[in-house]
């Protein structure tokens, strides 16, 4: 029998380095792995943030996109609401020269006989301040008077009741005015009631061969002698 001795075990022959390579060799492989999982971590990351990016930039552009269109509306807006208030305002300025046109129409015929009055000497005492008091209400609501002697006749605010030939006039003059015209602003509430005059048939032809005549007496005048 082989006695044992108490207290000690046998141990197998390990070659020496063995107990060293195995933890070397998972340190190598952990080192591995975590290596790797950072690589990894990273491209999702770059991959997430382009996302966002894009994302972030089609926000942009509808947000953009948004903003013309309200600026659009605004403007379009705006000139509706500026074409609203010029139409609002001519209108305003119409229906007053309506209404105070309405209205002196009715005093022409006060006012002539105002006219005839002070042309034969009659506009005296207190019928010449009543007078003259009508005449600037009616001064204040617009009205002017129109119509001279001497000036050319115009069809659109004369209206010719007499008509006549005259040697001094070279066209159709208003060489009496028989009833003042009046307006309103642009608009004529009585045209100009006169009495024309033309020149004499055959007077243009005379005068246009007479002055003829004459540059040619001027130029044979002028002209050098011959030797």
């Amino acid at each position: 029998m082989t006695e044992e001795t108490p207290g000690f075990e046998e141990k197998p022959d390990v070659p020496s380095g063995a107990d060293d390579a195995e933890p070397k060799a998972a340190e190598d492989t952990s080192e591995e792995a975590g290596s790797a999982a950072p690589a990894g971590d990273a491209a999702n990351t770059h991959a997430a943030d382009a996302a966002k990016d894009v994302a972030l930039t089609a926000q942009l552009d509808q947000a953009r996109t948004a903003l013309s269109e309200r600026t659009a509306d605004l403007q379009r807006l705006q000139a509706e609401y500026q074409n609203y208030r010029r139409r609002v305002e001519r209108d305003r300025v119409t229906v007053k020269e309506i209404a105070a046109a309405n209205l002196v129409t009715e005093l022409l015929p006060v006012l002539d006989d105002i006219g005839r009055a002070r042309e034969h000497g009659e506009l005296v005492g207190g019928f010449k301040s009543v007078a003259e008091s009508l005449e600037t209400v009616a001064a204040k609501m617009g009205l002017q008077q129109f119509g001279k002697e001497g000036e050319p006749f115009d069809p659109t605010i004369h209206e010719a009741l007499m008509h006549s030939y005259a040697p001094d006039v070279t066209e159709t003059t208003c060489v009496a005015i028989l009833q003042p015209g009046y307006r309103i602003g642009e608009r004529t509430i009585r045209p100009a009631r006169v009495a024309v005059a033309e020149p004499q048939p055959g007077a243009t032809a005379d005068k246009a061969q007479a002055e003829k005549s004459d540059d040619s007496d001027d130029k044979e005048s002028g002209a050098p002698e011959e030797g």
